[in-house]
């Protein structure tokens, strides 16, 4: 359901198992003409061979649909998009009898939905693995492909690092990141995972639109809100900031809420003259989840040398397939079922 059911351990294997997915497809997907003599060409696990997944998308999508059809072709099987036009739940048809159903004719479901607790009545009555693929609370896949995106770019932020011996994670210090904008999903799975991998969290958004109690309370239950700050000031959150983050200020469902969230976040956008009063640290990176929308941040850091987002965009197919490996191929999030499927694929 979100970040915060596993533990650090889990986290980081998911991720080191993400970057040994994508070195090992990355030769396949190259046209055949420009491959290099020495890439070795092993297919990644096949481990939803004959398999079905079901995309249950209530929801709009983009990177997440296309990371998800495209990393079930490479682990040998297919996702089957079930939009809420094509199926009779929420029509004619509860949640616990649709999940029970598409548990019965696929071996898992990628859920996309409105509110988070229909997610979870999903998950109490499906018989194979559901993961959640955005629900009002969370989007755990989001946050691993940002730091996936961060681990790949570790050179940037200048503290020299033990070097990864080849084909295996980069190592990546501890930051300081900074969050600008509405406390949505994408912030909710950040709060409760940044702080256990050691970075520092600087959150800035108008005292109305905080983290909801629910989330907060899982945020306080593993001990992260000792490395989280908040500020209603965008200045002071970006100070000594190694990475600056934010999202849409107005989330599918709140278009109706657009004026009054336009006049709350006056003065949150990105830009590179905030950043430069607010003192964050010379060579800070950007990253956004996209889709962005100019008042968010200006063209200047979204296009420019800063910006990471299109990395942390691809990177979503890569965290996606090791979570469709693991959770739907292999029925097994454990750390040491995490840690042998990384092995598997450095033999």
């Amino acid at each position: 359901m979100t970040l915060a059911d596993l533990s650090p351990a889990q986290i980081n294997g998911i991720l080191a198992h993400s970057y040994a997915l994508k070195r090992q497809s990355l030769p396949w997907l190259e046209p055949k003409g420009r491959r290099s003599r020495s890439d070795k060409l092993r297919l990644p696990p096949q481990s939803l061979f004959n398999k079905t997944i079901a995309l249950l998308f209530s929801k709009r999508s983009t990177r997440t649909r296309l990371a998800a059809e495209t990393s079930s072709v490479l682990l040998g099987g297919r996702a089957l998009f079930l939009g809420r036009e094509d199926i009779q739940l929420g029509v004619n048809e509860s949640a616990r009898d649709t999940a029970r159903v598409m548990g019965g004719m696929t071996q898992g479901i990628f859920a996309r939905v409105g509110e988070h607790e229909e997610i979870e009545e999903l998950a109490k009555y499906s018989p194979v693995p559901v993961l959640n693929a955005l629900s009002s609370y969370w989007h755990p896949t989001q946050i691993l492909a940002d730091l996936l995106t961060l681990h790949e770019h570790s050179h940037l932020f200048g503290t020299r690092m033990p070097q990864a011996p080849t084909g295996q994670l980069p190592s990546l210090p501890p930051l300081t990141v900074a969050y600008v904008g509405d406390s949505a999903n994408v912030l909710h799975d950040m709060l409760v995972t940044f702080p256990r991998l050691g970075h520092k969290l600087q959150v800035a958004s108008p005292e109305k639109y905080r983290a909801p109690a629910a989330v907060w309370d899982r945020v306080v239950e593993l001990e992260c809100d000792k490395g989280i700050t908040w500020t209603a000031d965008p200045k002071e959150a970006v100070h000594k900031a190694d990475v600056v983050v934010t999202d849409t200020w107005i989330s599918m469902g709140q278009e109706a809420e657009k004026e009054e969230r336009l006049k709350a976040f006056e003065g949150y956008q990105v830009t590179e003259k905030l950043c430069k009063e607010g003192g964050a640290n010379p060579n800070w990176q950007f990253l956004h989840c996209l889709p962005r929308k100019a008042q968010e941040v200006d063209d200047e850091v979204f296009f420019g040398p800063r910006s990471l987002v299109y990395p942390e965009a691809d990177n979503r197919k890569w965290t996606i397939m090791a979570l469709f490996d693991l959770l739907f191929g292999r029925w097994d999030l454990s750390a040491e079922g995490v840690d042998r499927a990384v092995k598997e694929l450095s033999k």
